[in-house]
């Protein structure tokens, strides 16, 4: 880690939090104070965050081969950014590089290009994915997926069985750290291990994980060392358009990048192209200074605070989020919903209510309490189905009413997910507006106040109108 922690204090946490007081319309008239239980989507940025950035703004420049002094500060920051990043999960920043792109999306998009992937090669990857660590896997090899268990978790026994059949094609290990549907933790380490026993690297995407739980690396000859790994800002409070692929160097001095062009070469002719060295050639044309900057600045912030602590205490939410859900009539948990075994997951927990659509509860838990939720199938739309138990049958009914424009009954859940700000009282808001949604149910009156729309799926309140541009305009 990058300095020794200071300790970590949830009140006060919860101060740096830009915008944390924020008041919201509601369907009675009436505003309150806005909870964001929506973390796994973006987290909000802080305030040590936006001050550093409105310092260096008076430096920010241009940067790489600016002869300005103030182009000298900007690249100095922005290159020393890079090692941030891979010292805050413990990568030799001399065997291995930093990139940075603008999400783990882009960054896992850049990995399938730069690993010389064939289309017989295999990558191996789980039924838990997000989309973004399967699609781009399935467009350059053929990806064979580890099996889940009944309750959502990875099979370890069918992974390892998997990397043994096919050790003659196999190419990577990819999985996620943590699940953004129902936020389990996988064993990274002993994945690698088994990865590295048959010769292939493994790839991890930390998008979830890295915001809530102390991430190792390892050093690069150990057994159990993580050889590629993936995260983004906008889930560790500095969401200015920057996420980072960390991985040895060695990989990115071969070959062509995929993207070329301004700053990603030594010399050009005619007739030749000297390529820069990573990560200068892999990130092409002029970069997101402020947003590397900003990346660096949260996670300095945040090792100071101690992730071990920060960990420690959404471990504790977590459990009493889960406590306070079980008391909901009608309430379907998915994934591991005893409040009591927080160690296997991370704060992110899925549900849905009894006779009631996913997107319903979702807006009404937005309108009735001011509680901002997430809804759908988060990106992972094979395994959401998995969980849900639908039959092949009902997904091709489902497929067939999605293409012809009707969102209306799309199969989902209902999503919350914690960060180090969150606190009781916001999970007892929560919690209190479901109750009276489901009260409103059964008293026929939820579907009176919401209407559907079939284009989007999503609800509104019926009759009423909001003006956006009252809270936030382009003029003043």
């Amino acid at each position: 880690m990058l300095t020794q922690s200071r300790g970590f204090n949830p009140s006060s946490f919860r101060k740096l939090v830009v915008g944390i007081d924020k008041k919201v319309p509601l369907i009675s008239g009436k505003s309150s104070r806005y909870i964001n239980l929506d973390n796994a989507a973006s987290t909000p940025t802080l305030r040590p965050v936006m001050d550093r950035l409105n310092d260096f703004m008076d430096w920010y420049s241009s940067v790489h081969r600016g002869s300005g002094f103030k182009s000298m500060i900007s690249t100095h920051a922005y290159d020393y950014a890079h090692e941030i990043a891979c010292r805050f999960v413990g990568a030799n920043p001399a065997t291995n590089t930093a990139i940075f792109v603008k999400n783990t999306t882009e960054a896992i998009n850049k990995l399938s290009y730069r690993l010389g992937l064939a289309k017989n090669d295999i990558v191996i990857a789980t039924a838990m994915e997000h989309h973004s660590n399967d699609l781009p896997w399935r467009s350059k090899s053929q990806v064979v997926y580890a099996n889940i268990n009944e309750d959502g978790s990875l099979n370890c026994s069918d992974l390892e069985s998997k990397i043994k059949e096919h050790r003659g094609r196999l190419r990577l290990v990819a999985v996620s750290g943590a699940s953004n549907v129902t936020g389990y933790k996988n064993d990274i380490h002993r994945i690698a291990f088994l990865a590295h026993r048959a010769g292939v690297p493994v790839f991890v995407d930390a998008a979830q994980l890295v915001p809530h739980s102390p991430v190792d690396v390892m050093p690069d000859d150990h057994p159990e060392h993580i050889d590629y790994i993936a995260f983004s800002a906008h889930k560790i409070y500095a969401p200015f358009g920057t996420g980072v692929l960390i991985g040895p160097r060695k990989t990115f001095e071969r070959g062509c990048p995929e993207y070329s062009g301004g700053g990603t070469v030594k010399v050009v002719t005619h007739s030749s192209v000297d390529w820069a060295q990573p990560p200068d050639k892999e990130e092409a044309g002029s970069p997101n200074v402020v947003g590397g900057v900003a990346l660096a600045v949260a996670l300095e912030c945040l090792d100071k605070l101690g992730m071990g602590n920060i960990e420690k205490y959404e471990k504790t939410l977590t459990s009493y989020t889960l406590q306070k859900l079980k008391e909901v009539k009608g309430i379907t948990l998915y994934g591991e919903s005893d409040p009591w075994k927080p160690d296997s997951r991370v704060g992110v927990i899925t549900f849905n209510l009894k006779g009631i659509p996913h997107s319903l509860t979702a807006s009404a838990l937005a309108w009735e309490g001011g509680v901002a939720v997430r809804s759908g199938c988060f990106c992972a739309h094979p395994y959401i189905l998995r969980l849900l138990g639908l039959s092949d049958q009902q997904v091709a009914t489902v497929r067939r009413r999605v293409m012809a424009g009707d969102w209306g009954e799309i199969p989902g859940m209902v999503r919350i997910s914690l960060a180090a700000y969150n606190n009781k009282r916001d999970i007892d808001r929560a919690a209190a507006t479901l109750h009276r949604i489901m009260d409103m149910s059964e008293s026929d009156e939820l579907l009176k106040r919401y209407r559907l729309s079939r284009e989007t799926g999503s609800y509104r309140p019926v009759g009423l109108d909001v003006e956006f541009y009252r809270f936030f305009s382009f003029s003043r």
